[in-house]
């Protein structure tokens, strides 16, 4: 089985004791930015695997959702995030890069623009990992989304009370919005950014095995937060504290408020004619 994973610290929770050896996986494990293995699993090249939740809805005859195990939010999400050097509600006509790893984040960013700020600003394409963070000012723009990783280092450096960063690219953004948090202050509910599915041609028996170890993976992660925040400090360069306080912030859940945030989102994509109509169809007991 090859079981596809997103390189941010925000899965270390689901694939930690996986990584230690501690829980078996029967598969093998690749590993890619969310768009990237959304275009893998709709290419038929991953058995199973972490994908955008909106890739599901692009295509949900295709997959079949595993229960309980999602990534999202219920408020602040802190890796998701528009880093603007103006309100967001005067950026109609300017330029905003959006980020080419996530499809989520995008959806949601344009239905905030919408419906909550009133704004259609111009999006451009943009790469925007770790790696990138240093160059963000060689782009002109006005707004940038930014996930993973790159936004939760942004986030923390705009807000350090400790750290005088040499960066005036990050100094420019005098606005920053959690997209988490605007979902949930506009609609009042959980925000699910991504979801694991099998291809519905997947053996069963195969595809439950993994997901056995996804959620015995993802449980071992409640008495080993520490150890996961100081790994993903190491990771990232983002102080320790920091990564504790987002990785015990994310749900890895899905919950009945869960799937009401999900379904919620759904409808509105349906109904500004993004994605087609459908429904959720899970993975059966064996």
């Amino acid at each position: 089985m090859r079981v596809g994973r997103i390189p941010y610290i925000n899965c270390y929770p689901v694939y930690g004791a996986i990584d230690r050896g501690v829980i078996p996986l029967p598969g093998s494990i690749i590993t890619g930015v969310p768009t990237a293995l959304n275009r893998q699993m709709a290419a038929g090249e991953l058995d199973v695997s972490v994908i955008s939740a909106v890739e599901y809805a692009r295509d949900a005859t295709r997959y079949l959702l595993l229960p309980d195990l999602a990534i999202s939010c219920d408020g602040p999400v802190r890796s998701v995030a528009l880093f603007s050097k103006r309100p967001a509600s005067e950026l109609h006509g300017r330029r905003v890069l959006i980020s080419r790893s996530s499809m989520t984040s995008v959806a949601l960013l344009e239905l905030l623009f919408d419906h909550v700020w009133d704004a259609r600003p111009a999006f451009i394409p943009s790469d925007a990992e770790l790696s990138d963070v240093d160059r963000f000012a060689d782009e002109e723009h006005d707004a940038r989304l930014v996930i993973g990783d790159a936004a939760l280092l942004v986030w923390s450096r705009l807000r350090s009370d400790t750290e005088q960063d040499p960066q005036p690219a990050l100094a420019a953004y005098r606005y920053a919005y959690d997209l988490g948090s605007e979902w949930k202050s506009w609609t009042g509910l959980p925000f699910v950014f991504a979801v694991w599915v099998a291809q519905r041609t997947a053996p069963v028996a195969e595809a439950l095995a993994i997901h056995a170890g996804l959620i015995a993976s993802r449980n071992w992660r409640l008495e080993h937060l520490h150890a996961l925040a100081a790994q993903a400090a190491i990771a990232t360069g983002v102080r320790k504290p920091v990564c504790l306080e987002y990785l015990s912030g994310l749900d890895y859940g899905l919950s009945y408020q869960h799937l009401a945030g999900l379904t919620e989102f759904f409808r509105r994509l349906v109904a500004a004619g993004k994605v087609p109509n459908g429904s959720l169809s899970f993975l059966p007991a064996p």
